[in-house]
């Protein structure tokens, strides 16, 4: 008799039914898990959503945080053919007659016409130097303030159109191009920046070993000061490197470039044309409050968006029983008191008639959000810029003009602080011990290394007897900052001189700064025999009265207030004052939440601690119902297994007997 195979087949149960039921019971609790981590997951997904509009906000409260924004000035000139025209925030407001006499002229030479682009010029170095061309005394004076600089032209690059490419590529302040004439093909080289200062003195050490002649690669070689044909083998073209010169309300100003940087304080003049005799255009300087009006525009809407946000996420509808994913969440709250009351706070350390939002047009409305008054904005932008930004940005005012505020720090105190200075910075040096020696010859006294804050660098001078000891000056420094050594590590000198005796001294201050032993042929023609180096010094002095920690020029308290003294004697420098506005304080805020130890940080750990913990949960009740499952299976089956076989016995008994009956109904017949 065959076996029955399906649960309940034999004996009419639903075992599968039946467990089925049994299970949807036990598996209760795991749905109750799994509801649990899909919430917390909403609420984990919500979380960075709010996250993300935090740091929105931060973005905009950073803006805010800048000074330069409420301090901005606006410039015009009424003949923009002749000049455009930038000011910074040290601009004073006026209108200042513009006359343009003449543009500066860059400095051009040509070679040669050779026979195309591809002709073998030479290989070797080619070396810059930008200065001045006196015709009538007939020297030449290094540019002391424009570094010089080397281009090696090495096999490959021999050819006249290889000799304009690397000149390009060495970004050295001279662009070349190649010009076909008719006659052949000439090197055309243009000084990027005009003036007569930024003249050219081109010198070749040619490979050919003859630096001066028109063969090789010296036949681009162009000393002005030299024979033509012999070290003079270009030709400049008209016109010659000039100076530009303007006249502003009257008084004649020149300048190497035709931008001219600071001629009005706060002004950079960009000249296009030159104005008629005697003709001036206006420039016209003003308050510029957009920049600072565009970035509280922006403030306002992020924080309105964040405020939205929050109220969405930590909503509870009562009607329907419904809650925002972060209802109740600590750290959603947590962000919108911190704000709040950051917003409703009346700063310390600034004065005026600005101490709150709504003196300058920012009100809370009833629904949390805050609206922006425009009008009452540019009301206060016009009246008192300094007093405006003060609100909004870490500001740091200072009664003496040979200090300016740096930085501050997140727990910098507000107040008013003295400032006393103990030891201005100093810069290093090497000063010479005898006079310098004017003449120098190549190969003989033409080399000088010296270390520049612990940079070595090695220069080689260009030959020639200098003028003066001015002269021989401006040669050293041109050639020591064009160095790519020390260029490269943002390293730079300047040299003077005083009775013929030079002294190199590093651009840096404090304990850094410092100018080596000099070495090479030259060191003693141009130092004498035994010069001595100074190391510089840092600041010291105090702020508040407590002593404060000298780096360079900056001084800087222990609390994180930071300033830059560029006295030269020790003294009392006044008074700083320093406030911290809303922007700084809400950047300030958001930073905290956002950081790696943060409010965000920390829930999110939580957060994804307790799915750690729920995933675990989950996977061992899971593996207990598969028992349990598999123990309803088996007790169901062994009782439908009993049934049926009972069932069998049944219609066993009920045959038996339905066959006696007949048997006994068949006797008594």
């Amino acid at each position: 008799m065959a076996t029955i195979q399906s649960p309940g087949l034999g004996s009419g149960l639903d075992v599968n039914g039946i467990v089925t039921k049994l299970m949807s019971v036990e598996s209760q609790p795991l749905t109750a898990l799994q509801n649990k981590e899909t919430s917390i997951k909403a609420r984990l997904s919500a979380l960075g959503s709010l996250k993300s509009s935090v740091s929105s906000f931060q973005d905009a409260a950073k803006a805010l945080n800048n000074l330069s924004k409420f301090t901005a000035m606006k410039a015009s000139v009424a003949d923009a053919t002749v000049a455009s025209v930038s000011a910074s925030s040290s601009a004073v407001a006026g209108t200042y007659n513009l006359e343009v006499v003449s543009l500066a002229n860059p400095h051009r030479l040509k070679s040669t016409a050779l026979a195309s682009a591809d002709t073998v010029v030479g290989t070797g170095t080619l070396t810059f130097t930008f200065g001045t061309y006196d015709s009538i005394g007939n020297t030449f004076t290094a540019n002391p303030d424009k570094a010089g600089a080397s281009v090696t032209i090495a096999a490959g690059q021999d050819t006249l159109a290889g000799v304009r490419d690397a000149i390009n590529a060495a970004n050295i302040g001279v662009r070349a191009n190649l010009i076909n004439d008719g006659t052949g093909v000439r090197l055309a080289l243009t000084t990027t920046e005009g003036g007569a200062a930024n003249s050219i003195r081109l010198t070749v050490a040619d490979d050919d070993a003859t630096n001066t002649n028109t063969s090789g690669l010296s036949q681009l070689a162009y000393d002005p000061t030299a024979v033509a044909g012999s070290g003079k083998n270009l030709t400049q073209t008209s016109p010659a490197p000039s100076d530009a010169s303007v006249k502003i309300d009257g008084v004649t100003i020149t300048s190497t470039s035709n931008t001219l940087t600071n001629p009005v304080d706060g002004l950079t003049i960009n000249l296009l044309d030159t104005t008629d005799t005697g003709v001036t255009t206006a420039i016209t300087v003003a308050k510029d409050p957009s920049a600072a009006q565009t970035a509280v525009d922006t403030f306002v809407k992020s924080y309105n968006a964040l405020t939205n946000q929050l109220q969405l996420l930590m909503a509870y509808n009562k009607t329907t029983g419904t809650a925002g994913p972060l209802n109740g969440d600590a750290t959603a709250r947590a962000v919108q008191s911190g704000l709040r009351s950051i917003l409703n706070q009346t700063l310390s350390g600034v004065s005026g008639n600005y101490t709150t939002l709504s003196s300058v047009g920012i009100s809370a409305q009833k629904d949390g959000t805050l609206s922006f008054d425009t009008s009452k904005f540019q009301t206060a932008a016009a009246a008192n810029p300094t007093a405006l930004a003060a609100l909004f940005a870490n500001v740091g005012q200072v009664t003496d003009s040979r200090v300016s505020f740096s930085s501050a720090g997140s727990s910098t105190s507000t107040g008013t602080f003295a400032i006393n200075v103990t030891t201005p910075a100093t810069q290093g040096n090497l000063a010479g011990n005898a006079s310098a020696n004017l003449t120098i010859t190549a190969g003989v006294n033409d080399s000088l290394t010296v270390s520049i804050d612990g940079t070595a660098a090695t220069v080689t001078l260009t030959a020639g007897t200098y003028a003066s000891a001015t002269a021989l000056a401006a040669e050293v420094q041109a050639r020591l900052n064009g160095s790519t050594t020390l260029s490269s590590v943002g390293k730079a000198i300047s040299v003077s001189q005083s009775a013929g005796v030079l002294t190199i001294t590093s651009n840096s201050y404090g304990s850094t700064s410092s100018v080596g032993s000099a070495s090479g042929n030259a060191a003693s023609d141009l130092l004498g025999a035994a010069p001595t180096a100074t190391a510089g010094v840092n600041v010291a002095g105090t702020i508040g009265g407590t002593s404060a920690t000298g780096s360079g020029q900056f001084l800087t308290s222990s609390d994180g207030l930071s300033i830059k003294v560029a006295a030269t004697t020790a003294t009392a420098l006044g008074n700083i004052s320093y406030s911290r506005g809303y922007g700084a304080l809400l950047s300030n805020a958001t930073s905290d939440y956002l950081k790696t130890n943060g409010l965000f940080s920390a829930r999110e750990t939580g957060l994804n601690a307790s799915i750690s913990d729920i995933d675990k949960q989950q996977t061992a009740l899971q593996n207990r119902l598969i028992q349990v499952e598999a123990r309803y299976r088996a007790q169901f089956t062994a009782l439908d297994t009993m049934i049926s076989s009972m069932n069998q016995t049944s219609s066993f008994l009920t045959q038996q007997l339905a066959s006696l009956s007949a048997l006994s109904n068949s006797s008594l017949k």
